[in-house]
């Protein structure tokens, strides 16, 4: 799994933002910058061990991937549910799940939902988005 990124400089910074994340940090070079938005993806999933790769892909793009697919998918939808303003409880809601469990434990990284399942998780913590997949290039 990856997450799509972008990075530009900015004066004397190189700024990177990982919009599907609502996250984004700075580096006084592009190769820093590169650093930091690892840092700052291993940081904001705050599990022991977790690590990223950053894949620079051409001029102002790069990617974020991990092997770890649970902990992706936990962070993707904790920053979703955040950026909604959403507790646990309402996104279960949203979801039509009787307990905030059912919700909690995908984005605990505890279940890896299918992709129909993924959706469905998406547009009840992240309604009016809509997700685009696409085919990464080995880079």
């Amino acid at each position: 799994m990856r997450f799509q990124g972008q990075v530009v400089r900015s004066g004397k910074f190189w700024l990177v933002e990982i919009p599907i994340l609502d996250a984004a940090t700075q580096g006084h070079s592009r190769a820093e910058a590169f650093k930091m938005a690892a840092d700052l993806v291993e940081t904001l999933a705050n599990k022991d061990g977790f690590k990223v790769v950053i894949h620079p892909a051409h001029k102002d793009v790069f990617e974020v991937s991990s092997d770890d697919v649970g902990t992706m998918t936990a962070l993707l939808l904790r920053r979703c549910r955040e950026t909604s303003g959403l507790s646990l409880a309402e996104a279960a809601h949203r979801l039509g799940a009787k307990s905030r469990n059912a919700y909690a434990r995908y984005e605990q990284g505890r279940a890896v939902p299918t992709i129909a399942k993924l959706n469905e998780l998406l547009r009840a913590v992240s309604p009016g988005r809509d997700f685009v997949l696409r085919e990464a290039r080995a880079i």
